[in-house]
């Protein structure tokens, strides 16, 4: 069965209430104030069955100008609007901000119901009829039914039900496949099952038994029962009014403003970039910083609105304005979502507008920032995931992704471009392969300078350049870096460009080979490493230099820090013990059988357990 969301708007005492209690049955008034004092203070809350295949919710708002925080808490997930305008007042002040507020959140259809039609002459109601014409003129009412009503006699509601099943039938159905959200507009306590709240579905689903996350504290709870509509229900759409029976919180730590949501699919935010419109009964020019009420969904709070074009582009009766707006309070948002912002005093509503990114860079020219907002905000999402792989050094997890373009991980991977890699990490991971080929680039070129400059050294030591150059963005990132070019080597823990061959000068020739000699010549009773470095004819560094270059090319093996053999005198300490297999030995036996001191016995034999040549039982060793 499809289910429409039917809003109603319109000034005090225009007789909402009244007309949706006759279409539906039910009073919306529930506080005991609203019932003693004839008016609706909050939202209240109808459904109606129109036929077999459809159904309608009704959120009833209040009409009071003081009340029109509740009213905004209840019109945000609304698919049709129903202006409600009493044909002996005609339009009044709050059936234009009401009128506004709904043109605003682009609501996208509706019609108006000219209430308390059976109290005045049918010549006053068809004047009222033409006033209300050219009131919704040029507007999304504009050729909209408008339809004399009497909540009192009935007359017109039939009217009124068959304009809703025609109205409806243009109202797109909700994608039920992405994540769920529902924004909390009442939350109370049933006595057997403890915490209720109620809401409307934005997007996705929820069933019973199903873990969900209280934004913006973050608390989890589960779901123990749900309804829709009235009726008991397995499950909650996109497009419904549902109560839904939550576990594991207490009544004080949910309720308006705070929404329910699939766990780590939407996250808080205190900043957002959007695009603004202005009514023209807005300030006819704004202060930067100007502090404002900002309502989207069921949530208030007040925010700081930073206009990213200047103060100058903050005209009143003016659209598609970049501004920043920096909340008070964690807000949870997404991609466009529609809000409203009210002065902050005299609370009188000034604009509203889209939200087109949650999570913006902080740190921006104010020109790039507005570029990059118009940008965004008619981008498909194709194009914005594109975008936002591109502007991410280093790239984004699929998860994160999914949360800043506010859709589902799966949509998100069908939107992946052409232009970006997936690694399968342990977690999904994308990548700008542009960012990658660049960084390819630039390393190729600091380790061009580096080998120019150090052409004994292999190159430079891996871990440390990794850390250097990519920070604490993920290690994997480095491997798929260097894959992107052919021209970038990691040989061991260094990094060097491909074509780096070792570049002797002549007397670096002579003296690698003087090095490498002394400490062939020496057998096992080896000289000091800088004993042999100072003979080399060449300087400290350069010396240094080959000594690691002859380690590197296992032409010398180092022992201790301060011992280094040729692999010539090795082969034959193995050699040695290879004829004594089995045997057991002490460190005067090794000294006879090697001509060496106990200078170079206990290293040499320590080298040797090491190598699993041998092993150390107690004072003697066993030949392996």
């Amino acid at each position: 069965m499809k289910s429409i969301i039917v809003g109603t708007a319109g000034h005090i005492d225009h007789g909402k209430t009244t007309l949706v209690r006759a279409l539906t049955g039910i009073d919306t008034d529930r506080l005991e104030e609203e019932k003693r004092r004839g008016i609706s203070i909050d939202l209240g809350f109808a459904h109606l069955k129109l036929n077999d295949a459809l159904q309608a919710a009704f959120i009833d708002v209040p009409g009071h100008e003081k009340f029109v925080r509740n009213m905004l808490a209840g019109v945000g997930g609304i698919d049709l609007v129903m202006l409600v305008v009493a044909a002996d007042e005609s339009i009044k002040p709050q059936t234009r901000e009401h009128f506004d507020i709904c043109r605003l959140l682009r609501i996208p259809a509706g019609f108006v119901a000219l209430t308390k039609a059976d109290s005045v002459d049918p010549e006053i109601v068809e004047l009222v009829a033409l006033e209300v014409q050219e009131f919704v003129a040029g507007s999304f009412l504009e050729g909209a039914p408008i339809l004399p009503v009497s909540g009192v006699t009935g007359e017109g509601l039939a009217s009124i039900r068959e304009t809703l099943i025609q109205l409806a039938a243009g109202v797109p159905a909700r994608e039920t496949t992405s994540n769920f959200r529902m924004p909390v507009d009442r939350s109370f306590v049933i006595q057997g099952f403890g915490t209720v709240v109620t809401g409307t579905v934005r997007s996705g689903g929820i069933g019973i038994e199903t873990e969900v996350e209280i934004l913006p504290s973050g608390r989890r709870a589960r779901i123990r029962g749900v309804q829709v509509h009235g009726t008991k229900a397995k499950r909650a759409a996109a497009g419904q009014r549902a109560a839904i029976n939550v576990a594991g919180v207490e009544v004080a730590d949910i309720g308006r403003g705070d929404t329910l949501a699939r766990p780590g699919a939407f996250r808080p935010t205190r900043t957002a970039d959007c695009l603004l419109e202005l009514l023209p009964s807005a300030a006819k020019s704004l202060k930067a910083r100007t502090p404002v009420h900002f309502h989207a969904g069921t949530s208030e709070v007040v925010a700081e609105m930073r206009s990213l074009v200047g103060s100058a582009g903050l005209k009143a009766g003016t659209g598609g304005i970049p501004v920043r707006l920096v909340f008070q309070e964690p807000v949870v948002l997404a991609p466009g979502d529609r809000f409203i912002i009210r002065r902050f005093s005299p609370v009188v509503t000034m604009g509203g507008g889209e939200v087109v990114d949650a999570f913006p860079p902080p740190k921006m020219r104010l020109a790039d920032l507005a570029a990059r907002t118009r940008g965004l905000a008619s981008a498909t999402l194709s194009q914005r995931v594109a975008f936002l792989i591109r502007e991410t050094p280093g790239g984004v997890s699929l998860s994160e992704l999914a949360v800043r373009a506010g859709v589902a991980e799966s949509a998100v991977e069908a939107a992946i471009p052409a232009t970006a890699a997936r690694l399968q990490q342990p977690q999904p991971w994308l990548v700008d392969t542009g960012w990658a080929l660049g960084k390819a680039e630039e390393w190729k070129g600091k380790l061009s300078a580096f080998h120019a400059a150090n052409p004994l050294l292999p190159g430079m030591p891996r871990e440390d350049f990794r850390s250097r150059e990519l920070g604490a963005l993920p290690v994997f990132l480095f491997d798929f870096v260097l894959s992107r070019d052919s021209g970038l080597m990691s040989t061991g823990e260094f990094l060097h460009r491909s074509t780096h061959k070792l570049a002797l000068q002549q007397d670096e020739e002579k003296a690698l080979a003087l090095i490498e000699g002394a400490f062939r010549d020496a057998g096992l009773a080896v000289p000091g490493v800088p004993e042999v470095l100072a003979a080399s004819g060449v300087d400290q560094v350069r010396a240094r230099n080959l000594m690691q270059v002859l380690l590197r090319q296992k032409r010398l093996i180092r022992v201790t820090a301060d011992l280094t053999f040729h692999p010539d005198a090795l082969a034959r300490l193995r050699e040695i013990l290879a004829a004594r297999k089995g045997s057991r030995f002490g460190v005067g036996e090794f000294k006879e059988w090697t001509g060496v001191s106990r200078k170079y016995a206990i290293p040499l034999l320590e080298y040797l357990d090491r190598e699993r040549m041998s092993r150390r039982e107690g004072d003697l060793r066993l030949v392996l």
